[in-house]
């Protein structure tokens, strides 16, 4: 079993380094995103609250943003353990997270830290924007979520870094350099990859 948590800056790299390390371990790679997307598009209780949040363009809140994480962690292809990407997203979070493993006799094996320079992430932001088209991935609005980054999500990193468990990974070079670094890593702590991988 593995259980795995991808934390990093907006531009870091984490969903497709998220997918990557996954698919090695033989575990789903879960993202708060696709979470709520599939929640939504299935029909379920849950997904027809956070469409009306989104479609208000609130903010999902953390009871619901965990109820939402717990009804996915509970289905049966995560039995075998997950990587979350995007959740926990700060300390109430982390806490809902705990609540939820600690019932089920399980904990976060490891808390994957993509490290990368602010100015590397605008960097690689903006020219993913410019890529896409996207109008809306101004600099100001980078730096504002990466603001957000650093007062609301990095701190989970100090609680995760006492218990011992964060796995601070070089987050610029290559993607395979990086996924061979974050898979290294992990295999120093003992976590082994899935057979089929």
């Amino acid at each position: 079993m593995t259980r795995l948590l991808i934390v990093g800056p907006q531009g870091s790299g984490k969903g497709t380094q998220g997918v990557r390390i996954a698919e090695a371990f033989g575990v789903p790679a879960i993202s708060t995103g696709d979470v709520f997307r599939a929640a939504v598009a299935e029909g379920t209780e849950l997904g027809s609250q956070v469409k009306a949040i989104i479609e208000a363009g609130d903010l999902v809140s953390d009871e619901l943003t965990s109820a939402v994480v717990r009804e996915r962690l509970s289905q049966d292809d995560a039995e075998g353990g997950f990587l979350l990407d995007g959740y926990p997203r700060n300390v109430t979070q982390v806490m809902h997270l705990d609540e939820f493993l600690e019932g089920r006799g399980d904990e976060l094996d490891a808390v994957i830290e993509l490290s990368v320079p602010r100015d590397e992430s605008i960097a690689r932001l903006s020219l993913r924007a410019q890529e896409q088209g996207r109008t809306d991935d101004t600099e100001e609005v980078i730096a504002n979520r990466l603001a957000i980054y650093e007062r609301e999500t990095a701190p989970i990193l100090g609680v995760y870094g006492a218990r011992g468990i964060v796995v601070q990974i070089d987050g610029v070079g290559s993607l395979d350099d990086i996924t061979a670094r974050i898979i290294s890593a992990l295999e120093a702590r003992g976590l082994n990859r899935s057979a089929a991988a």
